[in-house]
């Protein structure tokens, strides 16, 4: 199980309010986006795994090309 943290309102609205952010900051979110991506791909492509003939069909994709996505690295768009 995994457990997302939100983002308050208040810091939300700090983030977009500040006219300039450090550069930390900036690498930081930077970070937090990129992790984020991985972990979505990682969690999607191994659900793709487990699709049925007829659930891929409803997808629009074909077993090969499910196949060819579920084999790829989560760093790999």
């Amino acid at each position: 199980m995994t457990h997302a943290m939100t983002p308050s309102p208040e810091s939300m609205a700090y983030l977009n309010e500040a006219k300039t952010m450090p550069t930390v900051a900036i690498i930081a979110v930077e970070f937090a986006v990129c992790v984020s991506k991985w972990a979505t791909r990682r969690r999607t492509r191994r659900a793709l795994k487990q699709l049925t003939v007829w659930q891929l069909d409803d997808v629009g994709l074909t077993p090969r090309q499910a196949r060819n996505e579920a084999v790829k690295v989560f760093w790999r768009a």
